[in-house]
């Protein structure tokens, strides 16, 4: 269909075949000899919105979003992902959602990440949410200007921390 076809033209993931995907490596993981029975997912950016949409989607353990753009709003004009806000999905979250934010980032933005928030609230789901001063988007990655050290390094134990409470 053409939202398919734009969102491959523009590098990404129709929702229903990321869905699709998560749930094959979820199986296929859960299949495995040393597997515990648990799974989760963490995605950055577009990919944090991936891993919300998998926990609203399939039964997971835990879910990671590092700064999900479009959980909430809608990408402006002339940028090339095609995705629309999946937040009023927040009711059928699975699994305990981390969410990790730049208090400086616009997509999410800080009054989006509270939207999300008040959703999750709403929905009585349990999540943890931290917002780092001084760090705009893809804080966490190396190889760009937005790196953000002490707050990549805070957002890595606190990451740790949560899938051992959950996937342990």
């Amino acid at each position: 269909d053409d939202a398919a076809a734009t969102a491959r033209a523009a590098g990404g993931v129709p929702d229903d075949r990321l869905v699709g995907d998560v749930a094959g490596a979820v199986a296929y993981l859960k299949g495995l000899t040393s597997s515990n029975g648990k799974a989760g997912t963490i995605g950055y950016c577009s990919g944090g919105r991936q891993s919300f949409l998998a926990a609203v989607s399939l039964p997971l353990d835990a879910a990671v979003d590092c700064y999900g753009a479009f959980v909430v709003g809608t990408p402006p004009e002339g940028m090339p992902l095609k995705v629309g806000p999946i937040v009023d999905k927040t009711p059928q979250l699975t699994c305990p959602l981390l969410g990790l934010f730049g208090a400086d980032d616009q997509h999410p933005s800080p009054e989006q990440v509270a939207e999300l928030e008040k959703a999750l609230q709403e929905a009585g789901k349990t999540y943890e949410f931290h917002s780092y001063e001084g760090a705009g988007h893809a804080f966490f990655s190396v190889n760009r200007p937005a790196y953000r050290p002490e707050a990549a390094m805070d957002g890595w134990q606190k990451i740790f921390d949560f899938f051992g409470t959950y996937l342990a």
